[in-house]
């Protein structure tokens, strides 16, 4: 994690999660990550079976030069990424991983700046699928940002992270790591079919072109 907020973020949504795989909504207090709140935000899930934003930071807002609040979360994503977040959004919800994404915004002037993003499960009704807790911060901060809007993102990087399994972590990292671009992403896509089953000695499950290690809390 190379932002402070992001860190931040995560590590009061390990601290109130308790011995659970997600902490409940209502377990939430917003004075408690001040420092992060601008970069923070929920996303909930549409009958559209799409995630969008419910409440999104005032630093986010900034950087888009429009509210979020309603807007589609996946709609953001370059199409070629879409169903590599839908991938990670399922490892969220379903595995209660943690999704550590970077990825680089463009304007309509071809401007660029990199972001640093977090996903991590949240409980609402007892259920894990229909609400995200995450934070999104620019890992610097350019002139424009907040006056040339964000128009096109791409990911340049991604991560699964399992709490529970820290022994585990380096390792997790090592393999779960991906690094997208747009010469070796279709790649990675059309041959998900030749990922192992067995990596370090544990099973692993496919989510499209991603080795999920088993392990931590199911």
């Amino acid at each position: 994690m190379q932002t402070t907020s992001t860190r931040q973020l995560y590590a009061y949504w390990n601290s109130i999660r308790g011995s659970r795989s997600a902490p409940d909504r209502k377990d939430i207090d917003p004075t408690r990550i001040r420092e992060a709140l601008a970069n923070t935000f929920i996303l909930e899930l549409g009958e559209n079976e799409q995630f969008s934003f419910r409440l999104a930071g005032s630093h986010l807002c900034t950087s888009y030069c429009r509210e979020l609040k309603g807007r589609s979360f996946t709609g953001l994503w370059h199409e070629r990424d879409s169903d590599a977040m839908e991938t990670l959004v399922r490892a969220v919800t379903e595995d209660h991983a943690v999704a550590l994404v970077t990825f680089q915004g463009t304007t309509a002037l071809h401007t660029k700046v990199s972001f640093e993003t977090i996903l991590m499960p949240l409980r609402h009704n007892g259920s894990t699928h229909t609400r995200l807790l995450g934070g999104m911060t620019a890992l610097d901060e350019p002139y424009w940002l907040g006056v040339q809007p964000i128009l096109e993102q791409r990911i340049t990087g991604l991560r699964l992270i399992w709490p529970d399994d820290m022994d585990l972590q380096d390792e997790v990292r090592e393999v779960a790591s991906q690094v997208v671009n747009d010469t070796n992403y279709s790649n990675h896509v059309g041959s998900s079919n030749a990922l192992p089953t067995m990596v370090y000695g544990r099973s692993a499950r496919r989510y499209a072109h991603l080795a999920v290690i088993d392990g931590g809390r199911q």
